[in-house]
């Protein structure tokens, strides 16, 4: 499973981290961000891509799964 760590960054980084990652073509991916507009940004993202996004919040921050 390949982690993006897209903590700090203000979209639409943490949108395009993901897009290049995706492009690795893997079948699961962890996402971690810190705020909900990059949370909501990225499962969009990903969820058009044909990802099924689950995610968990720790503390200040939101781990999102992505599954093909």
């Amino acid at each position: 499973m390949r982690t993006v760590d897209a903590r700090g960054l203000s979209c639409p980084e943490p949108v395009i981290l993901t897009k290049k990652a995706l492009e690795a073509g893997e079948s699961m991916y962890q996402i971690l961000v810190d705020n909900p507009t990059a949370k909501e940004n990225v499962t969009r993202f990903a969820t058009h891509q044909g990802y099924k996004v689950s995610y968990k919040e720790e503390s200040e921050d939101y781990i999102l799964t992505l599954k093909k």
